[in-house]
């Protein structure tokens, strides 16, 4: 007789930090699936006690207390179904990244992480000790092997499980999201499935941690390499995957598969998520933001609307005399379709007081961005008031593109909490427009197609100080994303003396972007965890 055995993939949202209610919506889920006898194990994902990723607090000494006593309830709380667990274990002055099998009562078997990442957004190693082999488990009749995220993007361990006797590997995962990053990891499963001929069964985080959105989407592939069953991105639930021994290999039975978003709609969904959670898991009682009747604010504050609801959200217009009848207009048209808390404070008062203070320490000095940034920092006053005075958190709206070239004021259009667009080029941000307009007009079509401009004088556009976003945007990928030199960036096509001149500008910019929000990361690479560029450096890029 064939034997099967039912895996519950709990895609869950963790807290950081929050051990109790961590363990508690693990206890929770486990025992409504004891309940209704959906399933004979639960994986949750990579250390979902703790949440991902925990950073220093794993070197707090409370924070092992909790883990400790979170363990032992979670293990009291099994029964006839299994759980595998993702937790920070403390043992002899090291600690690792691991997972506990635990089952009637017991901690059946316990594994610990054998490949930790140290790149990009990843410094596990600054953490952790490694394991130092495999663990498969007897389930049902099934032996079942153990490996955690980044075991999986590597063949050794997968190959380990085999040979030790695995029929089926669990993965739990903390794999936070990027574009593209769902088709990458649906690969390298296919290719540890073709490899060892064992099937996988995936299960991701979702959720928003700070600069990380985890997107969830979590698999299982058959031992032929197939995806036989995916879960929605973005979204919280549990997913059970069937599996059948027969004639000692184990195959899925196949179930539902979402179909991938495609990369715009995924960057949106991502932005979304990382608004949602950072304001709710920080306590904010909601958002503000300036709303200039330009295209990042207009972004912003769709996405924000849809993040938070629109009860949650105000927009601020602060007119000046450079700005535009057809911004206030447009900025109008966009609070009101979406249904916001919508102001207007004209800043030319406060703009006045700062140039007559300054006017003894200015005279005879010609005007420049001087001027110009008195009136981004004016604003940026006016909504960190609001902010104190309300509770709301102030959304950013800058884009990369700004942020990579310094094209933003310190102190002024940087001023916020978070800045969910801040990994966003200038190309990208128009694209999410015209997204966000497809599932419903919220933003005036004129703001989409009008020349950017910051209108901090008469006639400015963005073109004055910047190449055109067509020109500008792939050289900073070029450079961002692929650390391409003056030489290889211009062999693309560009002029050289342009090349050297962006890049100078990122250079140039790196102390403003430090002292910018944090923000949602969507791309390969963002402006924070995995940029550490020096600021004092005598480094010209070549």
């Amino acid at each position: 007789m064939a034997s099967r055995l039912r895996i519950a993939l709990a895609q869950q949202n963790f807290l950081v930090g929050d051990v109790p209610g961590n363990t508690a919506r693990i206890i929770d889920t486990l025992q409504a699936v004891q309940r209704d006898g959906s399933a004979d194990v639960v994986v949750f994902p990579e250390l979902a006690m703790c949440g991902y990723p925990p950073e220093d607090l794993l070197f707090h000494q409370g924070l092992r207390r909790q883990v400790a006593e979170g363990l032992g309830r979670i293990t009291a709380a099994t029964g006839s179904v299994a759980a595998l667990v993702g937790y920070p274990e403390f043992t002899d002055g090291h600690i690792h990244n691991a997972a506990a099998w635990c089952a009637g009562g017991r901690l059946v078997a316990n594994y610990r992480k054998r490949s930790l990442p140290n790149y990009s957004v990843f410094d596990e190693q600054r953490y952790f000790t490694p394991g130092d082999g495999p663990v498969v488990v007897d389930c049902h009749g099934i032996p079942v092997g153990i490996g955690i995220c980044e075991d999986v993007w590597l063949t050794g361990p997968c190959r380990a499980l085999r040979d030790a006797g695995a029929r089926l590997v669990l993965v739990p995962n903390g794999s936070p999201f990027e574009t593209g990053k769902q088709a990458r990891r649906e690969a390298v499963l296919a290719d540890r499935a073709r490899d060892t001929g064992l099937p996988i069964a995936y299960v991701n985080l979702v959720g928003g941690q700070d600069e990380l959105v985890f997107d969830g989407g979590s698999v299982v592939v058959d031992g032929a390499g197939t995806t036989v069953l995916r879960a929605p991105a973005f979204a919280e639930g549990v997913h059970v995957a069937e599996f059948v021994l027969a004639d000692g290999a184990v195959a899925p039975v196949p179930g539902a598969c979402v179909p991938l978003q495609d990369e715009v709609a995924s960057v949106y969904a991502a932005l979304v998520a990382g608004i949602r959670d950072y304001v709710r898991k920080n306590h904010f009682r909601g958002v503000v933001l300036g709303l200039s009747g330009g295209i990042d604010s207009a972004l912003t504050l769709a996405l924000a609307v849809d993040a938070l609801g629109a009860d949650a959200v105000q927009a601020v217009m602060m007119p000046y005399r450079y700005t535009s009848t057809m911004s206030q207009e447009d900025a109008k048209a966009q609070a009101r379709a979406l249904g916001v808390d919508y102001r207007v404070i004209p800043i030319a008062p406060l703009v006045a007081s700062a140039r007559d203070a300054l006017e003894p320490l200015f005279a005879g000095l010609p005007e420049d961005t001087t001027e110009e940034n008195l009136q981004a920092r004016a604003r940026g006053i006016l909504l960190m008031a609001i902010s104190n005075k309300t509770g709301r958190m102030v959304l950013a709206t800058g884009n990369k593109s700004e942020m990579a070239v310094g094209y933003a004021t310190l102190y002024g259009d940087m001023a916020g909490g978070f800045a969910p667009i801040k990994d966003c080029t200038k190309s990208l941000v128009y694209a999410l427009a015209r997204h966000r307009n497809g599932l419903g007009n919220v933003i005036p079509e004129r703001v989409i197609e009008r020349p950017p401009s910051a209108e901090l004088r008469a006639d400015q556009k963005d073109s004055d100080s910047l190449p055109p976003y067509d020109v500008l945007d792939p050289i900073l990928d070029a450079l961002i994303l692929e650390d391409r030199s003056v030489e290889e960036i211009a062999a693309r096509g560009f002029d050289p003396a342009t090349v050297a001149r962006v890049l100078e500008m990122v250079r140039r910019a790196e102390y403003k972007r430090r002292q910018a929000p944090p923000g949602v990361r969507i791309s390969g690479r963002a402006f924070g965890r995995d940029w550490r560029y020096p600021i004092t450096s005598g480094y010209r890029h070549r």
